[in-house]
């Protein structure tokens, strides 16, 4: 699949926008909605969009250095792609595109247990490092399994979403009755017996996180699950400084501050909002990573700024893989690359470490 007009794609929103006119409305509304009114849905990117730059001039900045780690691995830019669902509704080669885009791209690809192509397909075509997601299911035995199938399909990491003990409520898929369509199943869970999305009057989305997820989530669930691999654990989905501190006493090794792109429980704060919070709670014990309304090479910076060493990409990945496929997924890579890259240049900064929160203060 090849990009569509490629000269005219200069930015995410340009990407968004032909995506849009490509995608059925049903798959539009689920990649893009949120929970009831989706007021955080606005908010994750109209917060980034508020705080602004108060850049140095005169600072003999050379040639930028974007290079940062994650748990030790290095990634060519502070910009990972996030953990999305069903990837073969925006493109044929689906979870593989992306993760091949990732590996263009030379940084982090992490792949959702929601996906439309087995992991050992996918991790075979994925660089490293190569993160998998994972939900707790009701039956701990179907949760085990996933991840003994990631440790043996190499998988470097499992970042556990701790923020959807139930699906909030998204009134486009319920009035898209929505679900996949024939010929797509969540393939991890095939094998399990879970990898098929109801047909029901509302949403089967809702009605699958229903029957299948873990609804009395607690820290026992954490140790459980880092009792059960050698794997690092990251946990995601936190928005308080509290739970943070209680999270790394459970043994996490990172934190990913997100609100599941605004798709959960509606208003929540913004993740700009309590990102700096959770840094100043457990920085010192573990790596913090932000997600959520992130459209420009600026937001990076800005949430790099607030304490995050890096960020993951969600919503952007899919209007690539929708309008170009690999190549279009790679290009929003790029075009996240090139814009962080100029306002490091723009606000006289070198390398990451010279990103600080004063550029956000007057």
């Amino acid at each position: 699949m090849q990009v569509v007009n490629s000269e005219a794609l200069l930015n995410v929103a340009d990407y968004a926008r032909a995506a849009r006119a490509k995608l059925p409305q049903d798959v539009c509304d689920y990649y893009e909605g949120g929970a009831l009114d989706e007021i955080t849905l606005r908010e994750n990117v109209a917060g980034w969009e508020r705080l602004k730059l108060h850049y140095h001039v005169l600072a003999g900045v050379g040639p930028r250095e974007l290079g940062a780690t994650v748990l030790g691995q290095s990634i060519s830019m502070p910009i990972a792609v996030a953990p999305t669902a069903f990837h073969k509704l925006a493109c044929p080669d689906g979870e593989i595109a992306a993760a091949k885009a990732a590996k263009t791209a030379g940084t982090l690809f992490i792949l959702s247990s929601l996906s439309n192509t087995a992991m050992e397909a996918v991790f075979r075509q994925a660089a490293s490092p190569r993160w998998f997601q994972l939900y707790i299911y009701k039956d701990k035995h179907v949760t085990r399994a996933l991840v003994q199938r990631a440790e043996a399909a190499g998988a470097e990491a499992i970042v556990l979403t701790v923020d959807a003990p139930g699906l909030g409520t998204r009134e486009r898929d319920a009035r898209n009755r929505f679900t996949l369509p024939a010929g797509l199943a969540v393939e991890n869970l095939a094998p399990l017996g879970k990898g098929t999305i109801p047909e029901v009057s509302g949403s089967g989305m809702a009605a699958y996180v229903r029957d299948n997820f873990k609804s009395d989530l607690s820290f026992d669930d954490l140790d459980w699950l880092c009792g059960c691999t050698q794997l690092p654990v990251i946990v995601k989905g936190v928005c308080r400084s509290d739970d943070a501190r209680r999270i790394t006493e459970h043994g996490a090794k990172a934190i990913v501050v997100s609100n599941h792109g605004g798709r959960q429980l509606d208003t929540a704060p913004a993740t700009c909002e309590v990102l700096a919070h959770v840094v100043d709670a457990v920085s010192d014990r573990c790596e913090i990573y932000v997600d959520s309304g992130i459209r420009r090479g600026s937001d990076v910076l800005k949430a790099i700024a607030l304490g995050a060493r890096a960020v993951l990409i969600g919503r952007p990945i899919l209007y690539g893989l929708c309008v170009g496929g690999e190549k279009g997924a790679a290009a929003t890579l790029e075009i996240l690359r090139r814009e962080l890259d100029e306002a490091m240049l723009l606000c006289g900064c070198t390398k990451l470490s010279d990103i600080d929160v004063s550029l956000l203060q007057p």
